[in-house]
């Protein structure tokens, strides 16, 4: 009867340790590889969705890559066909930990906060270390970073023909409200 009760209230308290998390799925994420005098290469994924456990400072984020929208059709039909391969890596993941990460000292006032982890793309995973702008509000807690990846570590190729348009570097920027 004893072990009855423990295990349940171990459920119970697993399903309240669970509901810790903080959740979004209005994150957006924009990217650019553009090169000066040529046109923009610029997207943007509204419909991201960012994970936060506050408890262990872990953090993940996924995002679909047909999500991401161009000023111009054409490029997001490249996007997705030629560069990305949306069908045959239809996702972009990050998961990583917040390093001294204490939610209990957020305020209005964003604070610094250091971000390693892994971000999986086109099929290959690479360690990124960012730093992440982070505060607290009404709504939730604020996240942004801004961090640059190379196209070839993820082996998406520019082909030579657009290589001069297109620039290797990517620029990232995150923004989330997670609640």
């Amino acid at each position: 009867m004893k072990k009855i009760i423990l295990i349940g209230m171990l459920s119970v308290s697993a399903v309240g340790f669970s509901q810790q998390k903080m959740i979004s799925k209005s994150g957006k994420i924009t990217f650019e590889a553009s090169v000066a005098s040529f046109e923009e290469v610029k997207a943007t994924n509204s419909s991201v969705t960012f994970v936060l456990n506050p408890a262990t400072r872990e953090i993940a984020s996924l995002a679909l890559m047909k999500g991401f929208r161009f000023k111009v059709a054409l490029m997001e039909e490249h996007f997705n066909e030629n560069y990305v391969e949306s069908d045959q890596y239809p996702k972009a993941t990050f998961k990583g930990k917040i390093e001294e990460f204490d939610p209990n000292s957020l305020t209005a006032n964003p604070k610094d906060f250091s971000i390693k982890g892994k971000l999986e793309l086109h099929g290959k995973s690479k360690d990124i270390t960012t730093t992440a702008r982070i505060s607290k509000s009404a709504s939730g807690i604020s996240i942004g970073s801004a961090f640059s990846v190379n196209a070839s570590d993820f082996n998406i190729a520019i082909p030579s023909l657009v290589k001069s348009k297109i620039s290797n570097k990517i620029n990232i920027q995150i923004d989330a409200v997670l609640k």
